[in-house]
């Protein structure tokens, strides 16, 4: 590591992360999207509710890169608005709220809304891991 990178390391406590935990995370947000896509394609529903469902969770996937993005970025004082911030985490609140009222007004068997809703939590909380990852080896 170079003299500027410890710096970093040491003043905002983090360490770059391991190929493994590299690994896992990219897995997990892998994983998540294509279970999340090919449950829509074999689902019984209107091309109009998979693509509710898809806008979904293009819309969360990048709501939440953009908190963590806020998030870090305050931590290391590089200057954010507020109101950018606060676009950041109402999207991300929104994308689930939406996804929540889609499937409790869906006519899926209880285990297709878990089933979306796991991948769906799936692919968000990977999708903070990978941004983080790709932010630690910067």
């Amino acid at each position: 590591m170079n003299e500027e990178s410890n710096f970093k390391s040491e003043k905002y406590g983090f360490n770059k992360p391991s190929a493994a935990f590299i690994g896992a995370a990219w897995m997990a947000l892998i994983i998540g999207i294509t279970a999340f896509i090919i449950g829509l394609i074999n689902a019984d529903m209107m091309l109009n509710e998979k693509g509710y469902y898809f806008t979904i969770l293009l819309f969360g996937l990048f709501a939440v890169i953009s908190v963590q993005k806020s998030v870090r970025d305050r931590l290391e004082g590089i200057p954010v608005t507020d109101i950018y911030y606060g676009l950041s985490w109402f999207s991300t609140l929104s994308a689930i709220i939406l996804l929540v009222i889609g499937l409790w007004n869906a006519s899926l068997s209880l285990s297709e809304k878990g089933f979306y809703s796991m991948s769906f939590i799936l692919s968000m909380f990977s999708a903070v891991a990978v941004q983080k990852n790709v932010r630690d080896n910067q």
